[in-house]
């Protein structure tokens, strides 16, 4: 597929997956069980950057348990519409020696980029990583054993973006996720 060169074009030419009403139910939702999950402990809230800043944000305000906040921020695509080698821009600053760690992410698609940060905060003493993802995308190419403890919305395999995920580095401030038609 040959995609646009704006996100005005790329508009055009998509569909509406889930509006904002429907993603702040789904927030709501997974903010409810990640309560009941910890049980009053406070966990890392680690934050993969940049695509999941918008929905972190949400989400932690939805949160009633206490958690400490810190980021990651490595990229595969860094402003490519796919997904190349693994790199590092900042890794999480907070020591994770014993804790539960929610590794919080936009988008669940093949897994590399949550696999390997996953393995990165267990290296670093983690005694469970939970991953939390606003979306997860339907397709056999999933990374085994990778899969989301808590998700908001399932997608179907075509490319997405807004609420956080972009295109071509733009679009990540829609209030809805979008779809190629």
């Amino acid at each position: 597929m040959t995609y646009p060169a704006t996100l005005a074009e790329a508009l055009i030419q998509s569909d509406v997956l889930f509006d904002r009403d429907q993603l702040n139910q789904a927030i709501c939702r997974i903010a409810a069980d990640i309560d009941a999950a910890l049980e009053g402990e406070r966990a890392l809230y680690l934050t993969v950057m940049h695509g999941a800043l918008i929905f972190a944000g949400e989400l932690a305000l939805e949160i009633k348990t206490d958690i400490e906040f810190d980021y990651v921020h490595a990229t595969r695509y860094r402003g490519a519409t796919t997904g190349s080698e693994l790199h590092w821009l900042r890794e999480p600053q907070c020591d994770m020696k014993g804790r539960t760690v929610l590794l919080v992410d936009d988008i669940l698609d093949e897994g590399h980029t949550l696999k390997a940060i996953r393995e990165n905060c267990l290296a670093r003493g983690a005694s469970r990583v939970l991953i939390v993802t606003l979306c997860t995308k339907i397709h056999d190419r999933r990374t085994p054993g990778i899969q989301a403890d808590f998700n908001g919305v399932d997608l179907p395999d075509r490319y997405v973006y807004g609420f956080g995920m972009d295109y071509k580095e733009q679009g990540r401030n829609l209030p809805a996720i979008y779809a190629f038609k």
